[in-house]
């Protein structure tokens, strides 16, 4: 299952979740995690929620960040 912005993921046979992003590995989620994965996969937008998942999502202070004096060299 892949989404524009390029999260997937695969259950294994074993109960294991692999989560990857544009093709490389970003988490491996094994027996209870998996499966509350799993279950906010069916409630949720399921890229936001690989990305939650994964720590791969933007916080919201790039702008901010980019124009700090300290950043402008």
């Amino acid at each position: 299952m892949t989404g524009a912005s390029g999260f997937s993921y695969e259950e294994r046979g074993n109960g294991t979740v692999v989560v990857t992003h544009r093709g490389r590995l970003a988490a491996q989620l094994r027996g209870a995690r998996a499966e509350q994965f799993l279950a906010e996969l069916r409630t949720e937008n399921p890229q936001l929620v690989m990305a939650r998942w994964t720590g791969n999502y933007r916080r919201g202070n790039e702008r901010t960040a980019r124009h700090h004096p300290r950043n402008s060299g």
